[in-house]
Order: C-alpha cells, then sequence, then structure tokens
C-alpha cells in the first residue's frame, strides 16, 4: 500500500511549519511536512538574525506585520513556547534629503495601513536613540518603538511541535523529486526517492528553493535566492542590549546587538552560484570598514570570523511574498518568496496560506491581492516595489 497525504507541505522552516500549524489549527487532518535537510532549523531560518518591523514601503508588508505580531504577542498562549518578541524598536537613518524624503513616504504608507506609533527623528533624537554613533552627516530617519527582535529558532520550534501535537507528521531527509499530475493540472502524487505520497493539496514552502520546487510541477514562480552576510563581533558590552536595530537607508548597512555580540549586515552583489552560502573575506573587511566610520565605539573591537555566516533570502521580483495557487496547478499552494521578511512575517502567512487552502480566500487580511502568484503576468499591471 502506497504512502498518502490530505496535505503535503514542502519545506521545513519557519513557513512551512506555520503553515503546517495553522492547516492543523483549523480541522485539517492528515498533515505531512517534507524536508530534505537532517533536522529543523538547518536552512535558512536557522541563519536569519532574528529583526521585526512594521516599517516597511507597501501596504501589503505593513498589514502582514500587524497580523504577525498580533500573533506574536499570543504566541505562548496559543501555541506554546516562547517566540522571543522583544521591542526594541528599529531606527532608520537618512544621510541625505532624498532618503529622509523615501522615509517620510514610507511613514505615510505604514501610518495608513494602521501604525500608530512610528514616528519621524532629528539627529538630537537618533543621537539619544542610538548614542554610539556618529552623528555627523546625519539628515533624520523614522523610529518605531514596537518593532524589535524575535528568535527565528523558537518561532519554528513552537510552531512545530503544536503541529505535532495535533497530528502533523514531519519527515526529513526526504526531498522531493517531482510530482504526478492529473490531466486537469492538478498534483495527484508528491515523488520522492523513498516512494510516492498520494495527496489531494500540495504547499511549496521551499524558501529560496521555491522555484525549483515549482518547476517540478511545470509551473515558473520567480523566486530566487539571495546572499545575506553576517559579520559577527567578538563578546562585546560596548552596545546597550537595548539598543534599536539601526538601518542606514541609502546602502542598507545595518546592526544589531545579540546574544553579547555585535552583528553587522550589508547587502552586497550575489555570489556566481546563487545557492552559494559562504561568507566572503572581502566583503567582512567592507563591512567593518564601514561600521567603525559610522559607530566609533566598534572601532577596537575584532571580528570573530569563524562566528560570521551567511543565509539565503527567498527573493521575489517586488520584494513581497507569493501567496495562493495559479491556475495551471489549482491544488499546488505557494507560500514563497518573502524577501528577507519570512521569519517575521512567518505567523501571518502561514494563517493567511491555511484560509486559502481550506476556504478558498484569505480572511484574516482585508487585501491580499498584492500577494497574487500570478501578479507578474505580462499583461497585469506592474507590481509596487516595497523599497524598505
Amino acid at each position: 500500500m502506497g504512502l498518502a497525504a490530505g496535505v503535503v507541505v514542502v519545506g521545513g522552516g519557519v513557513i512551512g511549519a506555520s503553515v503546517a500549524y495553522h492547516l492543523a489549527a483549523r480541522g485539517a487532518d492528515d498533515v505531512l511536512v517534507l524536508d530534505r535537510a537532517r533536522g529543523p532549523g538547518a536552512g535558512s531560518t536557522g541563519r536569519a538574525t532574528g529583526g521585526f518591523r512594521v516599517q516597511f514601503s507597501t501596504a501589503v508588508n505593513v498589514r502582514l506585520s500587524l497580523l504577525a505580531r498580533a500573533q506574536l504577542e499570543r504566541f505562548a498562549a496559543e501555541v506554546g513556547g516562547d517566540c522571543g518578541y522583544r521591542p526594541a524598536g528599529y531606527l532608520w537613518i537618512a544621510e541625505t534629503d532624498a532618503q529622509l524624503a523615501s522615509l517620510r513616504a514610507a511613514l505615510a504608507v505604514q501610518r495608513g495601513a494602521g501604525v500608530e506609533d512610528a514616528v519621524e527623528v532629528d539627529a538630537r533624537t537618533i543621537a539619544t536613540l542610538n548614542p554610539a554613533l556618529q552623528i555627523a552627516g546625519i539628515a533624520g530617519g523614522t523610529y518605531c518603538p514596537s518593532d524589535g527582535f524575535i528568535r527565528p529558532l523558537q518561532i519554528l520550534d513552537g510552531y512545530r511541535l503544536a503541529a505535532q501535537r495535533r497530528g502533523v507528521r514531519f519527515d526529513w531527509e526526504a526531498e522531493v523529486v517531482g510530482f504526478r499530475r492529473a490531466s486537469g493540472g492538478e498534483i495527484v502524487a508528491v515523488q520522492t526517492p523513498h516512494g510516492e505520497i498520494a495527496t489531494g493539496a500540495v504547499v511549496n514552502a521551499a524558501g529560496a528553493w521555491a522555484g525549483g520546487v515549482a518547476q517540478l510541477a511545470g509551473v515558473d514562480l520567480p523566486v530566487t535566492p539571495l546572499r545575506r552576510q553576517v559579520a559577527v563581533t567578538v563578546p562585546t558590552a560596548v552596545l546597550p542590549v537595548a539598543m534599536p536595530m539601526t538601518l542606514y537607508a541609502g546602502d542598507g548597512f545595518h546592526l544589531r546587538e545579540r546574544d553579547g555580540r555585535v552583528l553587522l549586515l550589508l547587502p552586497a552583489s550575489g555570489a556566481a552560484d546563487p545557492f552559494d552560502d559562504a561568507v566572503d573575506p572581502a566583503w567582512i573587511d567592507a563591512v567593518v570598514a564601514l561600521a567603525r566610520r559610522r559607530v566609533p565605539a566598534l572601532a577596537a573591537v575584532p571580528i570573530d570570523r569563524a562566528a560570521c555566516w551567511a543565509g539565503l533570502y527567498e527573493m521575489s521580483p517586488d520584494g513581497n511574498a507569493i501567496l495562493g495557487a495559479l491556475p495551471a496547478v489549482p491544488n499546488l499552494f505557494h507560500a514563497a518568496g518573502a524577501s528577507g521578511h519570512g521569519v517575521m512575517h512567518a505567523p501571518a502567512l502561514g494563517r493567511l496560506l491555511a484560509e486559502i487552502l481550506l476556504d478558498g480566500a484569505a480572511s484574516s487580511l482585508a487585501d491580499v491581492s498584492a500577494l497574487r502568484p500570478d501578479r507578474f503576468d505580462a499583461a497585469r499591471a506592474p507590481a509596487q516595489i516595497d523599497r524598505l
């Protein structure tokens, strides 16, 4: 007798685990999660730095954050475990008038979407919020005190364990290598090296690998990997634990304190191999030089090169997640392309995908049309790009 599952979720990271939990919580039975890793946390979720913010430049991402934050605030009671949400704030820095104008425009979007505590700040206030910064050359910024930090692996574990308590099965070292489809296009079985699994629906939550999973079903899903590197200092107390995440709007440089060290990040061009997650030594030198100019307190703090790491973002063309199914394969539901927001938006994306799969529509947000998988069709109007 062959294997079977009512719903197969491809990808056991934080989004896949959230989808599985929310399906089970809504009454779906016989949910199976497949992941080719040896165990939980071995993919992109385990390499996330753990930021959480509502400060985006598109309304749909702001609304996703508000929905996710509400769920994180109830996480212990509803899911179990500690999600680690700590509202230390996000501080965006503008060094030019043009950058400040962009932050102001984003702030208007945030307020229009229901954010009440994000504000514009001047250089004097910035110096109070983060005294470690070199203030000369700063034009202003924006700040939201309820933004802050979360614990990616704790969120993953919370959803995974809660899903298992509701009967969800997780199968590790189980790579999906193909799909068997009916004449109408729908998937009837998931193929693995260990055999076929008959199913009524599939969720593609494979992160940076979601485009490849979609191709196995003959679907073109515009999700591409992007390496993001993290430089890590040696243990140090030069920056306070309560320091807000601090980001520079011009070049994307940002830093935070985590577990007694300082994490430094700076976007860089991708590697020749898009799935290469090695850390570039020259990139470390560049980000450290920039950090020491902007944060003088770090000038004498060494980098722990052995502790530096990189992970893969799952990028969509417009920086918004892709949620739902395409007509060609109507029972292949995508929860992918979160573009660096996957961990923070996982509570919302899992809930919304469960609603789409079980009810045919997402009811938790008033409008999720900006997340439709078919929005990239040439006949459709260009999507609004999130630039924060």
